[in-house]
């Protein structure tokens, strides 16, 4: 690889997958790969790294609040984009759903539920970055936060009508917990 990649470029490894760029050094990357949760350094002449989307490499120097604030922006931004294969329970495959209205003059709607489940599993991974985004938003006291996420738990406690169709229960919503 001949160009230099700056932090928050996004990358793709043939063994690791995809993986964010946090450090450089001078002869390899610190990148973070979503598939192992950790860093690894990989050599910057490595031919195995496709960029995804690159970031300018900056001139050397010491790591700012500012390099943090914006590599951490850079890994929201990724999460905004990223998709995670979440399967469907295995009775629900090939399945439809039918919404039929109570005036029988009216025709019912037929939908594939793995359509339906897709849209629900988008609904929550647009709640996940949503919760991201308000705990590190500046302008937001703590209370205003606290706030904040008691809608999105709510919503969530709404949401767990749908857990049945979830062959995971790590993929599920969940509200608040009435055990304490």
């Amino acid at each position: 690889m001949s160009t230099q990649l700056g932090i928050g470029s996004r990358v793709d490894h043939m063994h690791f997958g995809k993986g964010v760029i946090v450090d450089t050094a001078s002869e390899f990357y610190i990148i973070w790969f979503k598939s192992q949760q950790d860093t690894k350094s990989i050599s910057k002449d490595y031919d195995g790294l496709k960029v995804i989307d690159e970031v300018e490499a900056q001139a050397e120097g010491p790591i700012t609040i500012a390099d943090i604030e914006q590599a951490l922006n850079n890994i929201l931004d990724q999460r905004l984009h990223d998709t995670q294969v979440v399967p469907i329970a295995l009775k629900w495959k090939r399945g439809n759903m039918i919404l039929k209205p109570y005036d029988t003059t009216m025709q019912a709607k037929e939908i594939p539920i793995e359509t339906f489940f897709h849209k629900i599993v988008m609904v929550r991974d647009k709640l996940r970055v949503m919760e991201q985004k308000i705990n590190a938003h500046k302008g937001l006291d703590d209370s205003d936060k606290v706030e904040l996420q008691q809608y999105i738990t709510s919503v969530y406690g709404s949401l767990t009508t749908f857990n049945v169709l979830f062959k995971e229960t790590i993929h599920q919503f969940k509200g608040v917990s009435t055990k304490d």
